[in-house]
Order: C-alpha cells, then structure tokens, then sequence
C-alpha cells in the first residue's frame, strides 16, 4: 500500500523531492505547499517538470493538516524563520502526520537543539502519536553517515575530521547561500549570518556532538573559526558577481575539544569558482566538490563523496541528495517509534522503491 504524502514547498530542493515523490511507486502525492503565489493553484507535476497529477498547490496549511497524510516532506527554509516553521511543523505532528524535513537543521542530532525548539516538537510528537526526523548532506549525511560507517573499520581512533570542500558557483542562491555565507560582501561590511558568534556551534555542533556520543566521549569543549578570501579581480558565476576586494570563498570549522586538543572536526571550504582561494585545500582528482571524512588512528580511514555524475551538476546534486535523504526514509520515519529521531534510530538501508 502507498504511503499518502505531501510536500511542503517547491524551493531548491523541494522541486527534487516533489518529483520523487510523484515518480516514486511507493508513495501518494496528496497535498502540496508554495508560498509563492505564481505557483499556488498549478499542478504539482507542472511544477517539477513531470505531467499533471490532479494535485495543485496551496498556500493553506490547515487544508493539508486536515488531509491526515502518513508524512509531509518539510523543506521550506526555516533557519530565518523558526517560529513560524515551528508552528507549521507542530501542527503536523499534533495531526497524527509524521514529518520528515531538511530545515531545522539543529535537529541533526536533537539533544543538541535548544528547548525552546525541542520541547514544543516532542510535545507535538507525543500528543500526535508522530515521529520527526531532519537531515540533509551537509549538515546530514557527512557528519552522520560518513564518519560512522568510517569508524566501524578502525581499531583506535584519534581524530576525526569531516570536510565539504565545494564550488558553489553554479549554485544560482544568492538569496539565501550566498548572503548566509558573505558570497560578494565587502571586507569591512558586518560579518554575513553564519559568521556570527555561536551560529557555525548552532548548526555544525550537533553533528559534532553525535560522534563524541557514537564515540563515548564527553567534550570539555566546542571551538569555533572561520576565514575569508577576497576576490583579486572580478569573479562572474551564477551565484553571482565578486568584485575584487570582496569575499569570493569561506572555510569555517567547528572542532570538539578534548584534553586540549582537537579530536572531532566539521570544516567547510566553499569557493566561488576554482580560481578563488588557491592556497586552500581543493577537492581530490580535480573534482569540483567532495563531502569526506578522514579517520586518523589504527588503520586510518578516508572516504570521499562525490554526487552529480553522468553530466548532473554537482551542486544540482546537492539538492537533489539533500531531497532524497528524507524522502528515502519516510517508510522508516512511519514505522518508527514517535518522537523525534535522529539517523541511528533508523535502519541502515532506506532505498526502497529507487530502482528503475
């Protein structure tokens, strides 16, 4: 029996994850979510590239509350908006309906997120019978996935470092990446949304912490740094136009601290174009983009990440990964216990459905 689903927004990943639901044999598209008023009305398939599916979207949230679907894929940005995500996300769980998202990212690993989040959610959870769960690839996959499997071939472990080293100039998100990251901001301008004080912690240190615990390891601390690169000419890519003198590329780490010294590290080297920041580290093999764990003890592990192949753009991969890593678990997400759950409270295989 088909699982009935909807999807709440239409966005950068959220057009992937409506079309995998519409493709996939073992899912129902019933409702579907958009904000922007140009879409609401057209049909689901319109919007995805796919035929019509007699499902069209609406800017109602009650109507698709009153649907009592099996799951609704929740990738509406929230990160600038958590109340009102709050509201809309309890709403579901205290229907009944079981949610999977890729916003709320603090929830990677739930004990990290702060209560005024957390409680409302398992509250929720627990007065609808439902089950939450939010990942993604990056915060997701690589700090969860990646050096977990990573740490069942080791013997000892002394450090453990995740990267994502990435190009982010095909990635058309000024809105939005761009100005999170400080993408085009002048050297002197206020630090862009991710470079303040203790939001690389709020978002990275989840991740962080759930190795520590994989680990059985009590952090004494969680240190946070980040650098930029100015552009020395004029950088044109789709994200957008770099001015020389302004920021063309980040690296940040968010590093748990143990005894003194770093034992867990989440680092990020994100560029606009392979010309920008030439002294920092580049993915391996002349790739544009790796997500990769390094493992260092007895005997040392490394594995690399690479998603777009076979001519797909490797940050149109991103998103499309980020869409599949909910929306493969949402068979798991309804038959797991409610609350909300993180990856190791899932099974291992969540393909079901994906070969074609």
């Amino acid at each position: 029996m088909s699982l009935r689903v909807i999807q709440v927004s239409t966005g950068n990943v959220g057009v992937h994850a409506l079309r995998q639901i519409i493709e996939s044999p073992h899912l129902d598209l019933v409702g579907l979510h958009a904000n922007n008023p140009a879409k609401i009305g057209r049909d689901a398939g319109e919007l995805c590239g796919l035929g019509d599916t007699g499902v069209v979207a609406t800017d109602d949230i009650a109507e698709l509350v009153a649907l009592n679907a099996d799951c609704v894929v929740y990738t509406s940005q929230a990160e600038t908006r958590p109340q009102h995500a709050l509201a809309e996300l309890v709403a579901f769980l205290e229907a009944g309906t079981n949610v999977v998202a890729t916003s709320m990212v603090w929830f990677i690993h739930p004990p990290h997120a702060d209560a005024w989040l957390r409680e409302p959610l398992e509250a929720a959870c627990a007065a609808g019978g439902a089950s939450l769960y939010i990942n993604g690839i990056d915060p997701g996959f690589s700090g969860d996935t990646l050096p977990l499997a990573a740490l069942t071939l080791c013997q000892s472990v002394e450090r453990v470092c995740v990267q994502e080293i990435f190009d982010y100039a095909t990635y058309d998100d000024a809105e939005f990446t761009g100005i999170s990251f400080g993408f085009g901001f002048a050297a002197d301008d206020d630090p862009p949304m991710i470079l303040l004080p203790g939001v690389l912690t709020s978002i990275w240190g989840g991740p962080v912490k759930l190795v520590a615990d994989a680990l059985g390891v009590e952090l004494d601390e969680i240190r946070e740094s980040h650098d930029t690169w100015l552009a020395t000419e004029a950088i044109d890519c789709a994200m957008m136009r770099v001015e020389p003198g302004h920021v063309a590329a980040v690296r940040f780490s968010v590093e748990g601290i143990k005894d003194g010294r770093s034992i867990i590290a989440m680092e990020h080297v994100n560029r606009l174009t392979a010309a920008a920041a030439p002294d920092w580290p580049y993915p391996p093999d002349g790739r544009p983009g790796v997500h990769r764990v390094i493992v260092t003890g007895r005997p040392g592990v490394e594995m690399n990440t690479h998603v777009g192949l076979g001519g797909i753009d490797l940050n149109e991969g991103g998103v499309i990964a980020t869409a599949a890593r909910v929306v493969n678990a949402i068979p798991a997400v309804v038959a797991a216990r409610p609350g909300v759950l993180e990856l190791r409270d899932l099974p291992v295989a969540q393909a079901q459905g994906l070969l074609r």
